[in-house]
């Protein structure tokens, strides 16, 4: 079932996103080479929780993170470890905020340094997937608008959409419906009514699109080993058009370390 929100109650799931837009510009000051996703991890848990939120992520389904931090071709769910970044990495950076009850997420891949002409490709690509979904959030249309804006977007470039994955509703919970794939036709799916509320989440590989999953039962690689990129919004369906609860793509103050 496909919960609604009220105007009130977006603004609640906004304020939630701009904390976590502050985390993740926060996060991207620290991306360097010698830096490990532990420190990450640890760098984002104390700023959220330093703003009366806290990690929506920490514990959820076991998950031992406060962000989840997937190297190269790690496509999602990247538990915080040792692992230290090296110059020409990419790594996408995935954060949860559950602030006054309601959650916001959103994701973004950062280049490590100078990076390689696919990686650069694939990061354009993929952030610029998701801006071409944007517009496509309005009552009205059909969720396999949005879908089909992402897979066409990112097909045109030569990439591969990871198929397997879905973006999802989301509210007072992580996780609710509908899912949302990253391709298909447009014009079917769920009508787009005002108060949903969306997390939009492109993965796109440089290779083929299929995954696999990891021994520790949580991170997803490209099952060809190609660098995969993420980037994700939260979205609100408004009578006004879409609203991103988590503008992490509009320049602001960069929260204090």
């Amino acid at each position: 079932m496909i919960v609604k929100k009220t105007p009130e109650q977006i603004d609640k799931m906004a304020a939630a996103g701009a904390i976590l837009v502050r985390t993740l510009n926060l996060l991207e000051g620290k991306v360097r080479a010698g830096v490990t996703t532990k420190e990450l991890d640890d760098a984002a848990e104390k700023f959220i929780r330093s703003q009366g939120a806290t990690p929506a992520f920490k514990g959820y389904r076991g998950f031992p993170g406060s962000i989840c931090a997937s190297p190269n071709s790690m496509v999602v769910h990247g538990i915080p470890g040792p692992y230290k970044l090296e110059r020409g990495d990419i790594l996408s950076v995935d954060v949860g905020v559950v602030y006054d009850g309601w959650v916001a997420d959103a994701a973004r891949t950062f280049p490590v340094g100078p990076v390689s002409a696919i990686a650069s490709k694939l990061l354009e690509t993929t952030e610029g997937s998701l801006m071409a979904a944007v517009p496509h959030c309005k009552p009205g249309n059909r969720l396999g608008d949005v879908s089909n804006a992402i897979q066409r977007h990112v097909e045109a470039e030569g990439l591969s959409i990871v198929r397997s994955l879905v973006g999802h509703g989301i509210g007072r919970d992580m996780h609710e419906d509908p899912q949302i794939p990253n391709y298909g036709p447009a014009g079917r799916g769920p009508l787009l009514e005002e108060g949903m509320v969306l997390a939009i989440e492109p993965m796109v590989t440089a290779g083929r699109h299929q995954v696999r999953m990891a021994d520790d039962h949580w991170a997803i690689y490209s099952q060809d080993g190609s660098l995969a990129a993420h980037f994700e919004f939260t979205i609100a369906i408004t009578g006004d058009g879409p609203r991103v609860l988590t503008p992490w793509h509009e320049n602001g103050e960069q929260a204090a370390a």
